[in-house]
């Protein structure tokens, strides 16, 4: 079948409702969860301001527009290679000079929904990955990796976002070996539902922060605070997720879609 053939049914699909598009992402707003970190670590990223220029009034008569002061890694966002000290050297590691084909791609979904509720802390293994694809088949490269874990139910509070106490905060991720696994199959990113790409205690991990550290390091791409997972199929939907063109960009808030095949 020839290609515009192919183009052609897409847009058949989408508009007759063959074809559903999902949103992914959250709302970007002064309420949005946003990470945080031990002072003696990072400095925090400042919450999202949205500030009116003009509404229909002496400031802009006909028009309303708005400015705002947001964090690269706010919200649903896209992290570039150059985010982590690992992918800091790579020319296409920005968000400005990523290629574009990278941004649209099958997508693998993983659902430990029910492993996350009855442990905050759970941890995505080897072990597991491999039997999900027993089941559902392997990932192939080029293709996203995200976790499932309805984690997304919880951002309307930040605190049970964050899920933090005195020993810092507990939400679901990969272990270092999964990472590992993931990026042997030259998948072309991983994602999750929760603040980061990271579990909640990855920083005593080894590396610290696996996700980050070796994704990046491999010239890959992460995805966090993903939204509706679960109205997405284990395989078979296409993922869109593009981050804004920021000039030496690590990383951009993105209004995260997938494609997804009706019943």
């Amino acid at each position: 079948m020839k290609t515009n053939e192919v183009l052609g049914q897409m847009a058949e699909l989408l508009l007759s409702g063959g074809v559903e598009v999902v949103d992914l992402a959250g709302v970007l707003g002064p309420d949005t969860p946003l990470l945080k970190l031990p002072p003696e670590l990072a400095v925090d990223t400042p919450k999202i301001e949205i500030h009116e220029i003009s509404a229909y009034d002496k400031n802009g008569p006909f028009w309303a527009w708005n400015w705002l002061k947001v964090g690269e890694h706010s919200g649903t966002h896209f992290d570039a290679p150059k985010h982590w000290i690992t992918g800091k050297d790579y020319a296409d590691g920005a968000t400005d000079t990523i290629p574009v084909k990278n941004f649209v791609a099958p997508v693998n979904v993983i659902d430990c929904s029910k492993e996350a509720a009855e442990n905050h802390d759970f941890l995505l293994t080897v072990d597991h990955i491999k039997a999900w694809e027993a089941k559902h088949g392997a990932i192939k490269a080029g293709e996203w990796v995200v976790m499932r874990t309805d984690w997304y139910k919880r951002n309307g509070s930040e605190a049970d976002f964050l899920n933090a106490d005195e020993t810092g905060p507990h939400t679901p991720g990969p272990t270092a070996e999964a990472i590992e696994y993931i990026i042997s199959t030259g998948a072309i990113g991983w994602g999750t539902e929760a603040i980061g790409t990271d579990a909640g205690q990855a920083g005593g991990m080894n590396p610290p922060f696996p996700a980050h550290n070796l994704m990046h390091k491999a010239n890959r791409y992460g995805l966090a605070s993903l939204c509706n997972l679960d109205r997405l199929p284990p395989k078979g939907a296409i993922l869109i997720a593009a981050p804004l063109k920021i000039k030496s960009g690590t990383g951009s808030p993105i209004r995260a879609l997938a494609l997804v095949p009706t019943a």
